[in-house]
């Protein structure tokens, strides 16, 4: 069994096993007309339950014939123009390179003797990341391995910040978080596993952009703060997850200010426009928060998992701070050594920097930026194409790469009738395989989302599935039409 260990006498077979490997997807991305085959549960979990786990194949290629059939076949392919659904990007060759250098060497990031030059590489991107934001020269941050993560320890810091007295003990009852109605879920889980109360979370509402109304942020800050409640935080969205949606950050930055709580920007998707040669206007204020999220994965197109969170105030990171003897003694402080996991709320972490590292260093922030605003021209086409197409409802402008819409049909004006249509358009065309899109609610009502992540995705691909849609959504009516009858 010593011959699948990774070491300098296997070094030739690892380039075999690794090469076929690399032929096999290859292959499958070159062939690919469609990004999902349609598989159901019941068709494709029998497959995988008769697999033997205890018997081992003893073969790469017979291991590799076995993936093809449970996985590779029925993967979904965000590389595929008509994968229009959640916020899953295409990759980037430079960034899936990196992904085979670090799976291999697999260095740790939470001490300096488990990675030395990657410890490095990743402070150097965090302060690429921070100079880009505008957070100041006392600015820091930590690789995490996602936007909830991230929106935790942000949310962790801001708590321990917001702590009265000097023994540092608070009514946690007393802190209150706010958000727009459409920010991402992971505030209210965060707040929860801080130990925050059931109301901690106050519900701010939207204008018509799905925009955070201010002024009833202002008044909900004003209220909290009469009551005897401590304003802990605000959450911005720079980018919602349903909508794109851009909260106001410059004012939202002053309502910070004056009630002391403190800001937080969750960018995870809006991140890319950091990168945007035409639209880094539109977070403009995301330099005054205290904190920020930013998904890479997301809108820099790399592989899973890639995020960070960024502070303004490096020392605000020591609430996520722990020595252990055997990892990171305080005696390494005194010495400069840097270990990583000072700042991270994990011990154990993948160097998933190393694939924006090499991002940058083939392709350039330009590079990257190029592609996201091509995403953003693509939504701005295809709201175009939605507000001129009788057939559709389609919600706000979009900021981002979203749109929300729904298909209303002339001949039907019962909304649970309309909302059952687009339902069953979703779910039709996911079976079908010819293209996925996602689904929400507005105002309680059902709806369809292209979330546009794909430079290769165009106009004629959206009127396309715009038609699928339409044609899935008309069979459902004139079936139930029928049944009716």
């Amino acid at each position: 069994m010593r011959s699948h260990l990774l070491n300098d006498t296997t070094a030739e077979q690892y380039r075999r096993s690794v090469t076929q490997g690399v032929e096999r997807v290859a292959a499958k991305l070159a062939t690919t007309d469609r990004p999902f085959t349609g598989v159901t549960v019941d068709a494709l979990a029998p497959l995988i339950d008769a697999v033997d786990l205890d018997r081992p194949l003893g073969d790469t290629t017979a291991a590799l014939d076995e993936l093809e059939d449970v996985y590779l076949r029925d993967a979904i392919y965000f590389h595929h123009p008509r994968y229009l659904a959640h916020l899953n990007c295409p990759v980037v060759i430079p960034a899936v390179l990196g992904e085979a250098v670090l799976s291999a060497v697999n260095s740790s990031l939470d001490t300096w003797d488990q990675s030395a030059g990657g410890t490095l590489i990743e402070r150097k991107l965090i302060d690429w990341t921070t100079r880009r934001i505008g957070l100041g020269p006392a600015a820091d941050g930590v690789f995490t391995s996602g936007g909830t993560q991230s929106n935790l320890q942000a949310l962790l810091l801001a708590r321990e910040e917001a702590k009265p007295g000097r023994d540092g003990r608070a009514d946690l009852t007393k802190l209150r978080v706010f958000a727009s109605e459409v920010s991402h879920f992971s505030v209210k889980k965060s707040a929860k596993l801080l130990g925050l109360g059931p109301d901690s979370v106050v519900s701010i509402p939207v204008d018509h952009d799905k925009r955070l109304q201010t002024v009833a942020l202002a008044h909900e800050l004003a209220r909290c703060t009469e009551a005897g409640l401590v304003p802990m935080a605000v959450v911005a969205t720079a980018g919602t997850t349903d909508f794109g949606s851009i909260d106001p950050l410059p004012e939202i930055a002053e309502l910070c200010q004056r009630y002391g709580a403190w800001m937080h920007v969750d960018a995870a998707y809006g991140c890319g426009l950091l990168a945007s040669l035409k639209y880094r206007d539109r977070i403009d204020g995301i330099e005054r928060a205290d904190s920020v999220t930013v998904d890479y994965h997301k809108s820099f197109f790399q592989p899973v998992s890639s995020s960070a969170v960024l502070v303004r105030d490096a020392a605000t990171l020591r609430h996520a701070t722990y020595h252990a003897e055997y990892l990171n003694p305080r005696r390494m402080v005194e010495e400069r050594i840097p270990n990583q996991v000072d700042k991270s709320l994990q011990t154990t972490r993948r160097f998933d920097a190393l694939k924006l590292w090499m991002t940058l260093r083939v392709m350039g922030a330009d590079g990257i930026g190029q592609l996201f605003d091509e995403v953003c021209d693509l939504a701005a086409e295809g709201w175009k194409l939605l507000a001129a197409d009788p057939r559709y409802d389609v919600v706000v402008e979009p900021s981002l790469s979203t749109l929300v819409f729904r298909y209303v049909p002339a001949s039907v004006t019962d909304p649970a009738e309309i909302d059952r249509a687009n339902l069953y358009a979703r779910k039709a065309l996911f079976a079908s395989g010819d293209a996925v899109v996602a689904g929400t609610k507005v105002a309680g009502r059902h709806y369809l989302k292209f979330t546009l992540l794909n430079p290769e995705t165009t106009t004629a691909d959206i009127s396309a599935v715009l038609d699928l849609i339409a044609g899935h959504a008309e069979q459902y009516l004139g079936e139930s039409l029928d049944r009716a009858c």
